[in-house]
């Protein structure tokens, strides 16, 4: 019986572990300097340590991205317009500052496998070591970060539809090992009677 809710149990942590990274979304104003700083983390940072990362911008200050902003802040449930609001995957931030930083890849990092995570411990260390050419060898990864497009909802749309997949697949892994946990207490149950 502990081999089957051990084998259960590591399935789940397998299943919760092949999920892929979570997206940025960054709503900002282009006269906020928290918003730059927060920016230029993503940009000479972020992208380069996460290889399958993508980040998607808003300049809030546009009417035609407003609607987004504001769904943005409703599933944040911040009662306030400040900004930069930053989402990854369910998680948001509000405001951004350097001490950030490691929660930001934390929450990228949620549904990273372990390989995935190691290869972005790799590029962080190679990234801090000599940036110029690692940025160089990795020129690609500037592309990773685009400019949010009204009419275009599949940037946006992508994002949140990837990172509501991943919370998703926790949910049914967590259900699954739920269910099996149960059916092996009341199994234990019916053979002390």
């Amino acid at each position: 019986m502990k081999k089957l809710s051990i084998l259960s149990a590591l399935f789940g942590l397998v299943m919760a572990g092949s999920a892929s990274a979570a997206d940025i979304t960054i709503y900002y104003s282009p006269y906020c300097p928290h918003c730059h700083h927060a920016q230029e983390f993503f940009a000479n940072k972020m992208v380069y340590e996460y290889p399958k990362l993508r980040v998607v911008q808003v300049n809030v200050m546009e009417e035609s991205k407003l609607p987004a902003f504001q769904e943005a802040l409703l599933k944040c449930k911040y009662d306030n317009g400040g900004v930069p609001v930053i989402v990854v995957g369910d998680k948001c931030f509000q405001g951004y500052a350097d001490f950030m930083q490691q929660d930001l890849r934390d929450a990228v990092e949620a549904d990273l496998s372990k390989s995935d995570k190691e290869q972005a411990a790799k590029n962080r260390k190679e990234l801090e070591a000599n940036p110029e050419d690692f940025k160089a060898k990795h020129a690609g990864r500037k592309d990773a970060i685009k400019e949010y497009n009204p009419s275009d909802k599949s940037e946006v749309a992508q994002t949140e539809k990837k990172n509501n997949e991943s919370s998703s697949v926790y949910f049914y892994v967590l259900l699954a090992v739920l269910v099996v946990a149960l059916g092996f207490v009341l199994i234990r149950k019916d053979k002390k009677k």
